[in-house]
C-alpha cells in the first residue's frame, strides 16, 4: 500500500474503505463476511475507513469489527454528522455522542459534514454555533480533522471551501465527472489550498465496469497496458497528485485485493499521452448516445436567468449511460437542491446561450426536452419536499 499525506502530515492509504454498502445477510450486514474484508484491506495496509451516521447499521458493524480486532488505534475512522437534521447546538452533541457510541471511540479521526450541496446549509450549520462546536472537540481531542462531503456545482464547492479552515473535503470525481460537481476545477482550487482531496464514486457506482459499452469495453482489452476497467479509472484519479485518498466500497476478497494491488503500484503523473487518449476514446464511447452534443465548455453561461444549462444536459445525457432513475436522483440532487433554483423550467427563450455556443445547440428547444424527461411530476414534488427539508433558513 502507498500512502499520501494528510494536512498535518499524517499519512493516509491511498485507497480508503467506503462502508455505505456491507453485504447483508437475512437483512442484516454480514458480519462474518464483512470483518473477513475489512480485516484484509486492513492487513493489506488500509488505514482510512469512510462510514456515515444515515449508513444502515454501518457505524455499529465497523465499530464492532474495530474493537473486537483491537485496531483503533492504527486506522482512521471517518463518520458524517447528518447537518439535515441538525436544528440546535444540542443536537450536535446527540448525534456526535451517538455515532460515537456506534463507533465504540471516544474519537473520530475524520469528521465530515454530510452531503453539502448549497452555501446556506453550511451557513445553518454556523447559525447554530457548529464553528465554536468543532473548536471546542478539536481542543478536546474527541475531533481530530474537519471537513465535509460535497454534491453541488463547482462555484458553491469553492465558496464552501474557502470560508473555513478546512482540513479535508469528500467530492465525487472520476473520469466522467470532470465538469459536474466540484469538478477538476474544484480539485485545483483544493490543490491550491492544500487540502487534502477524498474521492467518492470512482466508478460511477461500478457503471465504469460492468455497464460499459462494448466498444469501450474492447478498448480497454486491447490496449497494451492490460489494465482492467476499474484499473485505468483508480489509476486516473491517483495520476493526480492532489487525491489523497480514492474510497471504494469494496465487498468481496477478490475486491479488496485487487485494489489493494492496484493502490500499491499507481503514480502521480504515470499516464502518457497515450493513456490519455485511451481515456478519452472510452469516455466518447460511453457518450455515443448522449441526446445533446453539450462539451460542459460553459460559454452559455451565466444565464440570466440562472438555469444551469451545462449541468441540465450533462444529467440529461446521463439517462443514456445511468438509466433514468439514476440520473434523475443525481440531477435532483446536485441541481434541486440548491437555495437558488436553476431548473430548465426557469427558462425565459432570450436566446443569448445560443449565441455562444460553439457546438451550435438549440438550447432554448433542448432544455424543454430535458426539464421534461429529467423532472416528471413524482420527481418535482419529492425534489420541493427536499428542498424546504434541506434548505431551510
Amino acid at each position: 500500500m502507498q500512502y499520501r499525506n494528510d494536512k498535518n502530515g499524517n499519512p493516509i492509504s491511498m485507497l480508503g474503505y467506503g462502508c455505505m454498502r456491507f453485504s447483508t445477510k437475512a437483512g442484516a450486514i454480514d458480519m462474518e463476511k464483512t470483518e473477513a474484508e475489512i480485516m484484509e484491506a486492513y492487513r493489506s495496509g488500509v488505514n482510512y475507513f469512510d462510514t456515515a451516521y444515515i449508513y444502515p447499521g454501518s457505524e455499529a458493524a465497523l465499530g464492532t469489527i474495530v474493537e473486537k480486532n483491537g485496531i483503533r488505534e492504527k486506522i482512521n475512522i471517518a463518520t458524517k454528522l447528518p447537518q439535515y437534521l441538525i436544528n440546535s447546538r444540542k443536537a450536535l452533541d446527540r448525534f456526535f455522542n451517538e455515532e460515537l457510541s456506534r463507533l465504540r471511540t471516544n474519537y473520530i479521526d475524520y469528521y465530515l459534514m454530510h452531503h453539502l450541496t448549497d452555501y446556506v446549509q453550511w451557513e445553518n450549520l454556523k447559525k447554530v454555533g457548529i464553528e465554536d462546536w468543532i473548536k471546542e472537540k478539536k481542543a478536546s481531542g474527541q475531533i481530530r480533522n474537519i471537513g465535509f462531503s460535497f454534491h453541488g456545482d463547482t462555484e458553491m464547492f469553492k465558496k464552501i471551501l474557502a470560508d473555513y479552515d478546512w482540513d479535508f473535503c469528500l467530492i465525487q470525481y472520476n473520469y466522467l465527472d470532470e465538469t459536474v460537481q466540484a469538478g477538476k476545477d474544484g480539485v485545483a482550487f483544493a490543490a491550491e489550498r492544500h487540502i487534502p482531496i477524498m474521492i467518492m464514486e470512482p466508478l460511477r457506482g461500478g457503471k465504469l465496469v460492468n455497464l460499459l459499452p462494448q466498444e469501450a469495453k474492447n478498448l480497454i482489452a486491447n490496449n497494451e497496458r492490460g489494465w482492467s476497467a476499474a484499473e485505468w479509472s483508480f489509476r486516473w484519479l491517483w495520476n493526480q497528485s492532489a487525491i489523497t485518498c480514492v474510497l471504494s466500497g469494496m465487498n468481496s476478497l477478490d475486491m479488496v485485493q485487487e485494489n489493494c494491488r492496484i493502490a500499491s503500484s499507481a503514480k502521480a503523473d504515470e499516464f502518457t499521452p497515450a493513456d490519455f487518449e485511451l481515456i478519452a476514446q472510452v469516455k466518447k464511447a460511453i457518450n455515443a448516445n448522449e441526446k445533446v452534443g453539450c462539451t460542459a465548455c460553459r460559454y452559455c453561461m451565466p444565464c440570466p436567468k440562472n438555469v444551469d444549462i451545462p449541468a441540465i444536459f450533462r444529467y440529461y445525457n446521463a439517462m443514456a449511460i445511468d438509466g433514468k432513475g439514476k440520473a434523475r436522483t443525481e440531477f435532483a440532487q446536485m441541481v434541486g437542491l440548491r437555495k437558488v433554483s436553476a431548473f430548465a423550467s426557469q427558462c425565459v427563450g432570450c436566446g443569448k446561450c445560443e449565441k455562444h455556443c460553439p457546438q451550435n445547440i438549440p438550447i432554448r428547444e433542448e432544455l424543454k426536452k430535458a426539464d421534461k424527461a429529467l423532472r416528471p411530476l413524482p420527481y418535482k414534488i419529492v425534489t420541493a419536499i427536499l428542498r424546504k427539508f434541506m434548505l431551510k433558513g
